[in-house]
């Protein structure tokens, strides 16, 4: 049996990344999910186990020292980390995987796993993304206005990853991705201003 490869998907809050990726779970068999560790509270629908571990931070703590992640950070005052031995079970089992991290992550990554495929998705414009986050009605003005300050700050690391993939309709992007997945060739060129992306929120 071959083993599978790694995919670091990482992208900016809002950007179209979970959607993304949880589509191409469902249509590829092959494809699944690292479910990552945190210490956040679990969201209205999240059940433990299939979209994350909920843990304590102590027991987050517990595992940092045993060595039990490949990769784990800090984000909006939560703690997250990807399991180490639950990654490396799914790749000798001949499984493609997806790990939805953030840049910081994808570099430890890519230092421990170099094998690995990386992709940064980006927005197709800076009013596509702050729509995009006043839409899900989840978050204060002034949450928004910091969450698009961080949003710009990630997007600068794009040059960091193997591919950047631009979600601006979700069926090509999509498609962008499977033909990573699949190894059959490059995503399409990027037209987009990431200049104004990355202009100072």
């Amino acid at each position: 049996m071959n083993k599978g490869k790694l995919f670091i998907f990482s992208a900016a809050s809002g950007t179209g990344k979970t959607s993304l990726a949880k589509e191409l779970v469902a249509r590829m068999p092959d494809l699944a999910f690292s479910v990552s560790h945190t210490t956040r509270a679990p969201r209205p629908g999240e059940q433990h186990g299939v979209h994350y571990y909920f843990v304590s931070q102590a027991q987050f703590d517990e595992m940092v020292a045993a060595d039990r992640f490949l990769e784990h950070a800090k984000v909006f005052g939560n703690s997250y980390g990807t399991s180490r031995a639950a990654t490396e079970n799914l790749l000798r089992q001949g499984k493609n995987i997806i790990l939805d991290i953030d840049w910081q992550g994808a570099r430890a990554i890519k230092e421990k796993m170099p094998e690995s495929v990386s992709v940064f998705i980006l927005p197709p414009s800076r009013a596509a993304l702050e729509e995009r986050l006043t839409g899900r009605g989840q978050d204060s003005r002034e949450v928004i206005e910091r969450r698009m300050r961080e949003a710009v700050s990630e997007m600068s690391h794009y040059r960091e990853f193997d591919h950047v993939v631009v979600n601006d309709d979700f069926n090509a992007a999509l498609k962008d991705l499977q033909t990573l997945i699949r190894g059959d060739g490059s995503p399409r060129p990027v037209q987009v201003d990431i200049q104004g992306l990355l202009m100072d929120a």
